[in-house]
């Protein structure tokens, strides 16, 4: 339960950066961020079942939904072997590999302060939403949506960006949540 109250149940977009060995309950806390990327040497592995124990803290759980490969899944738990970046990023637990664990971080650290500049209400709004249509169907994805977004257009997110987006100004200034 641990790593939903870090990850996905967080207001804010979670980016894990990974190098070196991401193992057992890392997996787990990985798997309940929004965005992975990892440097080409990061080694992964769901160990538990080399211990005597079924992966409990949401590997099992999270990744199936978030790579959509099933069997992938199933036999990394099952087999507690080893992957590497590459292969992680093949099968979608990984979106971004890098050449080295810098410029990983680095890259990591841009992505987040560029987010902190877009409007909060979007953001996690948007999150809200990538959440919710995880775990529901379309349709009931697209009437959720509809509703979150009538309740947004009060805030004043959008008439400072539309003003910034015409005038060419400087990006604007957004309230904190």
């Amino acid at each position: 339960m641990w790593p939903e109250r870090r990850g996905r149940s967080c207001p804010k977009p979670v980016i894990a950066a990974i190098h070196g060995h991401c193992l057992g309950a890392g997996v787990d806390l990985i798997a309940a961020c929004d965005i992975r990327w990892a440097s080409k040497e990061a080694i992964f592995s769901i160990k538990e079942v080399d211990i005597g124990l079924s992966a409990d803290v949401g590997s099992i759980n999270r990744l199936p939904k978030s790579c959509g490969n099933n069997s992938w899944v199933r036999e990394l738990a099952f087999s507690a072997r080893n992957f590497g970046a590459q292969e992680a990023l093949q099968n979608g637990l990984l979106s971004r590999v890098f050449e080295s664990p810098e410029e990983c971080l680095q890259a990591s650290l841009k992505l987040a302060s560029e987010l902190s500049k877009k409007s909060p209400v979007a953001v996690q709004g948007t999150k809200v939403n990538l959440n919710y249509s995880r775990d529901h169907t379309v349709k009931e994805s697209l009437e959720y949506i509809a509703l979150w977004n009538q309740s947004q257009l009060f805030t004043e997110d959008i008439p400072k960006s539309v003003m910034a987006a015409v005038t060419k100004s400087q990006p604007p200034m957004y309230a904190k949540l």
